[in-house]
């Protein structure tokens, strides 16, 4: 029989009663089992994620069957290259104790553990997003969280934001299409959403779009359907991806990029690095590089799902970022994030950590365990021959840009022809849809805002701005 003991290796003589004087008498403060385990027990959450901070995870691998080296020299996208990845699905609103089956957008964020280090591609299960420009970011989270007067969800206050800020018309009509509740992780496409950056060998450079198409096949869930699922089973997709790699049927994705030169970005008509506009496949066809399975369930929920960390700021050679303005302050905010959240070590968590080598001076720092070999060299630039150097053939090549520095609005106020296009193409059964759950949405929105709204679908299509007003009985 294994003995029972402290986070020491201390041994626990009894594990059932604490040290007390006489039967009836007060605690002794020397009980220190007692005092770790209450110490301990409060201290078991870290905060929680004020964004997708319910989730799901697993490990599996990223498999590329196709070449597509004229486009990058990043080992991890060479044909016959296998990458083991860890992902983390979730849901982006709500708390740690949402349900899963809630009308949402889905995070959809890899890991993958690269022999050039690791690269993080942080995105959802849309191609786009509610705002283009991160100066909004908090203001429109807030929308989404409770309301500080009566901590309750306020329907009102999203309906106000989207419709004062208009470029969120896209990603509402996906939002609240037939696709905005997944019946499961398993039954959704990912994007990385963000315009980034490939780079090839001859040090020439493309802007990417990332795709993951699920061979699942797409299903979703009605309200109704949801709303039943919910009283039933509030973790439905985190015991459908559990359940599924355990019997080994394991969730596949196909890899897919689309591609552009770097003088081609003109062809689409509006600024290829908005985060609220897809690029057309009719302009910019998608290119097939792989396939992505998850077939590894994790062991412990805590160590490796709560405390995986991702932030687009890790990045290898080969690929990069671009003036995407969401993109560039997610460089920023996401690592910050985690230091706030788990520790500045947080790298050195087993489900975090690279497996290449790694070499860095940077040094302690709280629950730091590494080990430290650089020798006499604690510093750099140093002396020293066998000690971490740069590297200037990892360079990347020159990105003009030039302009007066002001707070610019964006390029175009095009907020409606994505969104037609989008709707054109759904048919009857999916406008109804989209109608019923826009309708179901603004209970409890002040008459101002939904008249604001539907100036907007009005300029959409006359079809989407009556069916709203049907459902809302108007």
């Amino acid at each position: 029989m294994k003995k029972l003991t402290n986070d020491f290796g201390n041994i626990v003589a009894d594990n059932q009663n604490s040290l007390s004087i006489g039967a009836k008498g007060p605690l002794l403060m020397q009980d220190y089992i007692l005092l770790e385990k209450l110490a301990h027990q409060n201290r078991e959450r870290i905060p929680e994620r004020a964004v997708h901070a319910k989730g799901s995870g697993a490990y599996g691998e990223l498999r590329i069957t196709k070449d597509i080296s004229k486009y990058t020299k990043a080992k991890v996208l060479q044909l016959g290259e296998n990458t083991p990845l860890f992902i983390r699905f979730s849901t982006v609103a709500g708390e740690a104790g949402a349900a899963d089956a809630e009308r949402d957008v889905r995070g959809f964020a890899i890991k993958f553990y690269t022999k050039e280090g690791n690269w993080d591609l942080v995105g959802n299960n849309t191609p786009t997003f509610f705002i283009r420009d991160a100066y909004k970011f908090p203001d429109f989270i807030h929308t989404q969280k409770r309301d500080p007067r009566n901590h309750l969800r306020n329907n009102n206050a999203a309906w106000d934001f989207w419709t004062l800020c208009p470029e969120s018309l896209h990603q509402v009509t996906i939002l609240m299409s037939d696709r905005g509740i997944p019946a499961s992780y398993r039954h959704m496409h990912g994007f990385g959403s963000h315009t980034y950056s490939l780079i090839n060998d001859k040090n020439e450079r493309f802007w990417v779009k990332f795709h993951f198409k699920t061979r699942q096949g797409i299903k979703n869930l009605t309200n109704e359907e949801a709303a039943n699922l919910i009283a039933n089973d509030r973790e439905s997709h985190q015991r459908d991806l559990y359940e599924a790699i355990e019997k080994g049927d394991f969730p596949k994705w196909t890899f897919q990029i689309q591609v552009l030169k770097e003088d081609e970005v003109e062809k689409l008509g509006f600024n290829p690095f908005d985060l609220t506009k897809v690029w057309p496949h009719s302009i910019v066809p998608l290119i097939e590089v792989g396939e992505l399975v998850l077939n590894k369930n994790v062991q412990n929920y805590f160590n490796e799902v709560e405390q995986a960390a991702f932030s687009p700021s890790n990045i290898v050679p080969g690929i990069g970022f671009s003036p995407d303005k969401m993109l560039q302050a997610r460089i920023f905010s996401y690592p910050d994030a985690q230091r706030y959240r788990i520790g500045t070590n947080y790298h050195l968590l087993p489900v975090n950590r690279a497996k290449s080598e790694v070499n860095t001076y940077n040094v302690a720092g709280a629950m730091n365990f590494d080990t430290y070999k650089n020798g006499p060299a604690y510093y750099e630039p140093n002396s020293y021959d066998d000690s971490p150097k740069e590297d200037k053939s990892y360079l990347e090549p020159d990105l003009s840009l030039e302009g007066s520095v002001q707070r610019y609005a964006p390029l175009d106020d095009d907020f409606y022809t994505q969104p037609r296009a989008l709707f054109n193409i759904m048919n009857q059964d999916q406008k109804e849809q989209l109608f019923k759950n826009i309708a179901a949405s603004m209970s409890g929105v002040d008459e101002k805002i939904i008249a604001r709204a539907l100036s907007h679908f009005e300029k959409i299509s006359s079809e989407y701005a009556n069916g709203i007003k049907k459902a809302l009985k108007m």
